[in-house]
């Protein structure tokens, strides 16, 4: 199984962009994962919400085929890391060829992306920049795997 990473457009901020680094190599040491950066609306501005969303929309469909869907969200189902770690290995198990996790934009998701979602998913009830939560899923991915591979993860 190959764990895909999906978000509109590239992530700004440097430090952040380098934690992603971070966590994708040591991620790729245990298991196939990729990031998919994809379309992302350039020159609109944020009331012009429908165009954007639509754009980011086409850029994610344009990805995303077979995959297991878990579009990302704050009013998502929430697990902690084992649990998450479970949900990756029982999708491993029973035979998904990918499992694509969707970030959304500073907008969140557009409606029809999370329709296509097997699960919703939250990693806090607390509100997060959408650069952070990517970087947040990265390192709960990897910790995820780690479990999975009978490693210890330090707490």
């Amino acid at each position: 199984m190959i764990i895909r990473v999906l978000w509109p457009g590239r992530t700004k901020t440097e430090a952040i962009r380098q934690l992603e680094m971070f966590y994708l190599k040591r991620i790729t040491a245990l298991l196939p994962c990729e990031i998919v950066e994809t379309e992302t609306a350039r020159g609109l501005r944020e009331k012009e919400t429908g165009k954007i969303l639509e754009i980011e929309a086409r850029g994610l469909e344009k990805q995303l085929k077979d995959d297991y869907i878990v579009c990302l969200l704050d009013r998502g189902r929430e697990m902690n890391s084992k649990e998450f770690a479970r949900f990756i290995e029982e999708r491993a198990i029973s035979g998904t060829k990918s499992l694509a996790f969707v970030v959304g934009g500073f907008l969140g998701l557009p409606p029809r992306i999370l329709d296509r979602a097997a699960v919703r998913l939250s990693l806090s009830k607390m509100t997060m920049s959408h650069e952070l939560c990517r970087a947040v899923l990265l390192e709960q991915i990897y910790r995820g795997a780690s479990l999975m591979k009978g490693r210890s993860y330090a707490k």
